[in-house]
């Protein structure tokens, strides 16, 4: 679904990914779950692209809501995979802390456990390579991507800021809708590793139109 000049969406309000469409072709951000590989492909049919025009997805952390499709990408295709460093190992299914829920609501809950199996959230593929990413990086895809570090959902959480489509990926650092309680408006995530270390940083983010939140519709 387009939602902005250059700047498309795949899944819902549970979970989405983000694709940044340009004349250099297509950066992806974050890969949604397993099942989300056909709305994927879908929306590059809708967009008159194919994969060939997939330059690389970056992540804006390491859980597995935000793996999908990008080892698959990787390995069929070979699209390049950048995360931040602090979450590389993450990525790769290495140990994370099991964070606090928080409130829930059952309601919420139940809707959040269905889809996520119905898009295949029980089949994880990790990956097995990754480049990685540091804060202030400008990396080499469609977009001029930069990379802007955001630690607290995760160690190596990042949003990804993109000035030819006016917006900013904020991963899993803000959320529209809480999954886990059904609460609609801008709010942190749930599933946060260190609350008390979560980092709202605002750099360069001053008149934006948009910020995408991989969970919860784009914020305007």
């Amino acid at each position: 679904m387009k939602i902005g000049a250059h700047l498309h969406r795949i899944g819902n309000d549970i979970v989405a990914a983000y694709l940044v469409d340009t004349d250099e072709g297509i950066t992806v951000v974050d890969a949604g779950l397993p099942g989300h590989w056909r709305d994927f492909q879908a929306e590059l049919v809708a967009m008159g692209r194919t994969l060939a025009d997939v330059r690389g997805i970056i992540l804006t952390h390491g859980d597995s809501d935000h793996l999908g499709f990008a080892e698959r990408l990787r390995v069929e295709a070979g699209i390049p995979v950048y995360v931040h460093a602090a979450d590389a190992d993450r990525a790769k299914g290495g140990d994370k802390p099991k964070a606090s829920m928080g409130r829930v609501k059952v309601g919420a809950l139940l809707r959040f456990f269905a889809y996520a199996l119905r898009k295949g959230g029980a089949r994880t593929r990790y990956l097995t390579e990754v480049h990685e990413v540091n804060d202030g990086d400008v990396l080499p895809l469609p977009g001029a991507p930069v990379v802007i570090g955001m630690p607290g959902h995760s160690p190596g959480s990042v949003a990804v800021h993109f000035a030819v489509a006016d917006a900013v990926c904020v991963g899993d650092a803000l959320t529209t809708r809480h999954v886990l309680t059904g609460k609609v408006g801008l709010q942190p995530a749930p599933f946060t590793d260190e609350p008390t270390a979560r980092s709202i940083r605002s750099r360069g983010w001053q008149g934006l139109r948009r910020a995408g939140c991989c969970q919860g519709t784009a914020h305007q």
